[in-house]
């Protein structure tokens, strides 16, 4: 069986919050100002933390999610995207054991060993010093299999306090100490209700990742890491190819969303569509220009509530949406392309108007209404997913449908595990249209870009 052995490592935190994503950021940006070639990925369903990870690296990264997709298929996407670069660097995501129960599927630490990588740790040190080398001890011994290479301390006061904490944990653990980083403060990424702010929104992005690299590798061991990653052991290639044989051009093109609005996308959605067929066009709902002749409309997800205002103003494609939308044109809607298609959004105490293509309202709430991975029965017709299917996906929503909701709504997926939309139902369908606060992944979904290529070639032979 043939196999490669890419460089690579999983940067892994004790708990949300350690600073795994700051380290992350920089450790990429610090490695490609060094002209190492740097593969970015992301554990789970995060798209924020992953558009950061790209544009640190200058390579758009990718996620990889246990839950959406099994080892040999995660394996497959980690080497097709790691194949031909320095370095794979990989952000977990909250501890380094947490998953779904108490066996710790789809964590963090589960993947490190699907990859069979070594993973560091940053590890949060405030008003902590031996007990920081109790604590790696517990972790290195915690599960079979992991490779804990070293560890990165976080949020150190000062010099005594790093020598005590060095020596500490190499004395008493053997594990090596690969940096230690002083406190930021302030934050140089400032968070809200989802995580980082968006890249979209934040300015001075590439400022603020130069610094992050200028600190990491003033105080990081960049060699060491890259010497860890090396020595990562080879990989099996895989036993099915990632995707199937392209599609002939069906002669179709679906336009997709991407503004300050509507951005959440993964790549491997789009490919798909690619590969079953469509021409894709970049589209947006902030600006009033006309848009090409498109055979489907994909909507994804973003913050349509931080430009509800532009997005109310802009009457002309608002009706153009509708219109299409109505008129029979296959669309698909994730999450914040919902709350477009619904009659109105309200935040912070205003109400904007949306398209309007469903007789609903929502409203951003100050707690989720929706957050974690969901599994849903597919139990009405629609153009994009097969009657019976049991599909998975993941939502992380502040907004919920505002009452009074109608009833009797025209409802394509029953949820099996999470919350959806309303009264346990999610995928709002009408024309060709589907809505729902549900994000999937193409891979874990094989039917749904062929199926929505299909929806188009009709649309555009009348059918």
């Amino acid at each position: 069986m043939a196999t490669t052995s890419p460089p690579r490592f999983i940067l892994a935190g004790l708990s949300g919050g350690a600073g795994k994503t700051i380290c992350t950021l920089g450790l990429c940006r610090a490695l490609a100002r060094a002209d190492h070639a740097v593969a970015p990925f992301k554990k789970g369903p995060d798209y924020i933390d992953a558009v950061w990870l790209g544009l640190a690296a200058g390579r758009p990264a990718t996620n990889l999610d246990p839950f959406f997709l099994d080892p040999e298929t995660l394996r497959a996407l980690f080497l097709d995207r790691a194949r031909g670069q320095d370095v794979a660097v990989v952000e977990g995501n909250r501890g380094l054991f947490d998953g779904l129960d108490r066996e710790g599927s789809c964590s963090t630490a589960a993947l490190a060993r699907t990859l069979d990588a070594p993973v560091v740790l940053v590890m949060d040190c405030t008003k902590m010093t031996r007990t920081a080398a109790a604590v790696l001890q517990g972790v290195a011994g915690f599960e079979p299999g992991l490779r804990l290479g070293g560890v990165i301390l976080n949020r150190t006061a000062g010099h005594r306090h790093r020598e005590i904490l060095r020596e500490s944990i190499e004395h008493h653990t053997g594990i090596p100490v690969l940096g230690t980083l002083p406190k930021l403060d302030p934050d140089p990424i400032p968070e809200r209700h989802m995580g980082l702010i968006s890249n979209r929104e934040h300015g001075g992005q590439e400022e603020i990742l130069d610094g992050l690299a200028r600190v990491l590798a003033d105080n990081v061991d960049l060699a060491r890491i890259l010497d860890l990653a090396r020595a990562a052991p080879a990989l099996s290639a895989p036993q099915k190819p990632l995707w199937p044989e392209p599609a002939a051009s069906a002669g179709v093109t679906i336009g997709y969303v991407r503004d300050a609005a509507l951005w959440f996308y993964y790549e491997e959605n789009l490919e798909a569509l690619r590969r079953a067929g469509a021409a894709l066009v970049e589209l947006s709902l902030l600006d009033p220009a006309p848009w090409p002749e498109i055979h489907g409309l994909y909507l994804g997800g973003g913050f349509p509530e931080t430009m509800a205002g532009p997005l109310a103003a802009n009457v002309a494609v608002r009706e153009r949406v509708r219109a299409l939308a109505l008129g029979g044109l296959p669309v698909y809607a994730e999450c914040g392309g919902f709350m477009y298609l619904a009659r109105s959004l309200t935040w912070e105490g205003r109400s904007w108007p949306m398209a309007g293509v469903f007789d609903v309202d929502t409203e951003v709430c100050p707690r989720p209404s929706g957050l974690g991975y969901v599994r849903a029965e597919v139990v009405r017709e629609n153009p994009f997913h097969p009657l019976g299917a049991l599909l998975p996906g993941h939502e992380f929503h502040y907004s919920r449908c505002a009452a009074p909701v109608p009833d009797n709504l025209p409802f394509a997926l029953a949820m099996r595990r999470g919350h959806g939309m309303h009264g346990g139902h999610d995928g709002l369908v009408r024309a060709n249209t589907f809505a729902g606060y549900a994000h999937i992944h193409a891979l874990a979904a094989p039917w749904w870009a062929p199926r929505f290529v299909a929806a188009a070639r009709a649309r555009r032979d009348g059918a």
